[in-house]
């Protein structure tokens, strides 16, 4: 059986694993599921349809699984999936996605999302990512893998954060910040690339220095952006590891619909 404190109320239809503990004082809706080694937290509100994986630690007054904060919702059967082994601290809000989009608001797995965190609806955020206190996460954001969003930081609606990114202290994100790269400031600008992160990730210096290299294609010889992809392009089969690094970011540019931070 589930360790429910007696103050806490869970809905007859909420599905809780046999090892989940939920504090005092908690609200847990219909049609939550929550799986094993997940704690929740005093005062938190988990609403329905939501999906929260194993080894989740979600900290008191947590908010998730809220209606999406959308003027076009008009009560459609959307849902939010959180993975596995995050830690979700207080205050923070995720609400659900929108028939207009895929209809799922998803966090990955092992997540470090700190106090005040706002993520809402449709937002694809990825695995081992870190989100400082109060950043704000706009509807139908994506967020690679192993990106940073630092505190106080807003990232507006449909943008993209490339995997490895790093955007520093209240900055105002409005265009797509590509894979590796460092940003900050109001308005955007790019000051480098993530290299400290990639090293800490056990990136070989050959690979770091491929990354550089696209950095300088993209931001610090003058090409065009067409330009620039084709040079990158060019550093396949340099590295016998670093084919995939090119990709990732070439990908991303294809794929980019609001324009990247230039």
């Amino acid at each position: 059986m589930a360790q429910v404190h007696p103050t806490a109320i869970v809905d007859a239809k909420a599905e809780l694993a046999a090892s989940v503990s939920i504090g005092p004082y908690a609200v847990i809706g219909a049609q939550v599921r929550i799986g094993e080694g997940t704690s929740v937290g005093a005062h938190c509100t988990i609403e329905g349809p939501a999906t929260i994986g194993c080894d989740n630690r979600i900290f008191q007054f947590a908010s998730l699984g809220a209606a999406p904060q959308d003027m076009k919702y008009r009560g459609e059967p959307t849902e939010l999936v959180i993975g596995d082994r995050n830690t979700i601290r207080e205050f923070c809000t995720f609400n659900r996605g929108t028939a207009q989009d895929a209809g799922v608001t998803r966090i990955g797995d092992d997540n470090w999302i700190m106090a005040y965190v706002h993520i809402a609806h449709d937002v694809q955020l990825g695995h081992r990512t870190i989100l400082a206190n109060n950043a704000t996460l706009a509807g139908h954001v994506h967020v690679g893998d192993w990106a940073i969003v630092g505190g106080l930081s807003g990232v507006h609606q449909f943008c993209h954060v490339g995997a490895h990114a790093m955007i520093g202290f209240q900055s105002h994100v409005s265009q797509d910040v590509p894979p590796y790269m460092t940003v900050s400031g109001n308005p955007l600008s790019v000051h480098g690339f993530n290299a400290e992160g990639l090293r800490r990730r056990g990136f070989s210096a050959e690979r770091i220095a491929q990354v550089k290299q696209m950095h300088r294609l993209l931001y610090r010889n003058g090409l065009t952006l067409d330009q620039a992809k084709g040079e990158i392009d060019a550093l396949k089969g340099a590295l016998p590891d670093g084919d995939a690094d090119v990709q990732l970011l070439l990908d991303f540019l294809a794929a980019s619909t609001r324009g990247i931070v230039r």
